[in-house]
This record gives structure tokens, C-alpha cells and sequence, in this order.
């Protein structure tokens, strides 16, 4: 499956997931590992290649070839071989599963993805801890080793996502953080494309393929997001908010945001006022 890096990233952040085994493993050149032929995988996996190669084969047609640099993600209810190449094969492996495991809408997850992830050092100490974690009895071991599942997911995606887009990462990446920043300024297409020197049609290209929407749509999301941090407090009115992310028209504001969220922003900070009058 090629998979988007963006689908994948929304997956993994809004479907809750067990985090099960993390294994450093060496396989040997002369031997084919077919344990996974008569008994299907029961979890999915990450599967991080470390040194040498190795070919993995689901259900005896689906190839895929790891070296260090190259990850699988997925791979649930598969009929799975490896052959490792001359060297031998060493890699990171860490089960997970979507939880309740059958659910429609995780296809993306269990389906097998194929991905580039630079094998640098940040991604190899997170590797290592995740190990350290995944040996502690304790209920903080647990957690910590949760969090350290997503941070190295979100690097692998991230690292794919650079993979994808060499010619423009760094652009695109700083035209982000220049939204992020100026998000309250009356922001274009044309403005952002001529801050970078391009045209704006081949900017909002670039853009999008990089972050799976266009630059107007990423502006209008993240003051919607803004926007709610600030009217579920309480304690600000929403002309008060909508100027603040940058709409000086109230009832425009509105709309948006109601597109956007759902509800009408008077109404999202309606609980909180009732259960704190003062």
C-alpha cells in the first residue's frame, strides 16, 4: 500500500491503539522465517530495518525489500515470510493494535505501508528507550512507553514526509511556521506566494502536497483551532475572538467557524460559564 503520510498521521492520532512488544532482532542469512505462513499475524507492527536487508512477503505475492532506511507499518491478519539477504537482517520491531481491532475505519493502520525513515541518531535513541520502557513493570514504564510509540511514529512520518518533498520541505516547512506566526494578519495566497518568490498556483501545489491541503485551507483551520482555545475558556466574547485570529466581520467568523467546528462559537464556552458564574 502507498499510503499518504498525512492519512496515516490522522489515523494514528485519532484511533486509540494498544502498544504491545518492542523487540531488537538479528535474523540469519541462511534460514527463511515462515512462522507467520500457517498462523497469520495477530497485531500489527512496526518494523524498523537497522543493518542489512531483508525481503518481507505477505500472502506470498506482496514484496517489500529492508534496508536501513526503509520502515513497515501494519501488516494485521498477514501470512508472512522473510528472507534475509547475505548479511543477515537486524531491526526494531514494536506491535500495536487499533482498539477494538476490527474497526472500519483503521484500515489505514493494519493495511501494510511501506515508508522512507532516515536512520538517524534521534531515531535510533528513541528506539533504545522505547526497549527500556517496554522492560518496566511499572504503570509509568507503560505510559512512558506509549508516548515514546507516538514520538517514534511521528518522526518515521515526518522523515517520510521530507523524503516526499526534498525540493521544498524547507519552504513550505518555514512558509507553516510563517501562517502559525502571522495567522491574526489579513494573510493570501498571493501575499504568501510572493513572500517566496513563486508563483502563487505553484506554491499552493507544493503546499498542499506537503501537508495534504492548500495554504488558505491550513490558515483557516488553524485560526478555527486558535479560535476554540480561546472561547472554550469562557471568558472572552466572540467579537473579541474572531479579531484575535483575524476576522474583523463577527457573523463571517461565525459561519466559518461553525462550518468548521460544528457549533456556534457562543455557544462553546456556554458549560463553562454556567458551571462558573464568577
Amino acid at each position: 500500500m502507498d499510503g499518504s503520510y498525512e492519512e496515516l498521521a490522522r489515523d494514528f492520532a485519532r484511533i486509540p491503539l494498544g502498544v504491545y512488544g518492542v523487540f531488537r532482532t538479528e535474523l540469519r542469512s541462511d534460514l527463511v522465517y515462515s512462522g507467520h505462513v500457517a498462523r497469520p499475524t495477530t497485531r500489527c507492527a512496526v518494523v524498523l530495518a537497522l543493518r542489512g536487508s531483508a525481503e518481507f512477503v505477505f500472502g506470498g505475492t506482496e514484496r517489500y525489500r529492508l534496508e536501513p532506511g526503509k520502515v513497515l507499518l501494519g501488516g494485521l491478519g498477514q501470512r508472512l515470510e522473510v528472507y534475509p539477504g547475505t548479511e543477515g537482517f537486524e531491526y526494531g520491531l514494536v506491535h500495536y493494535l487499533p482498539e477494538p481491532a476490527d474497526r472500519e475505519d483503521a484500515r489505514g493502520l493494519v493495511e501494510v505501508s511501506a515508508l522512507d525513515a532516515v536512520l538517524d541518531p534521534e531515531l535510533l535513541h528513541v528506539l533504545d528507550r522505547l526497549l527500556e520502557a517496554a522492560a518496566s513493570p511499572d504503570s509509568m514504564g507503560l505510559l512512558e512507553k506509549k508516548a515514546l510509540f507516538y514520538r517514534l511514529i511521528h518522526h518515521i512520518l515526518q522523515s517520510e514526509r521530507m523524503s516526499r518533498n526534498k525540493e521544498s520541505y524547507s519552504l513550505i516547512d518555514e512558509a507553516i511556521r510563517y501562517i502559525r506566526e502571522h495567522h491574526a494578519e489579513p494573510l493570501t495566497l498571493n501575499l504568501l506566494a510572493e513572500r517566496y518568490q513563486i508563483k502563487a498556483k505553484y506554491f499552493s501545489s507544493l503546499f498542499r502536497k506537503y501537508a495534504g491541503i492548500g495554504p488558505i485551507d491550513y490558515l483557516i483551520r488553524y485560526r478555527m483551532n486558535r479560535a476554540n482555545e480561546m472561547l472554550v475558556t469562557g471568558q472572552f466574547p466572540v467579537g473579541v475572538v474572531a479579531k484575535s485570529v483575524g476576522y474583523s466581520d463577527a457573523y463571517y467568523f461565525s459561519r466559518l467557524f461553525k462550518k468548521h467546528k460544528g457549533v456556534p462559537p457562543g455557544r462553546v464556552g456556554m458549560r463553562r460559564k454556567r458551571n462558573h458564574p464568577s
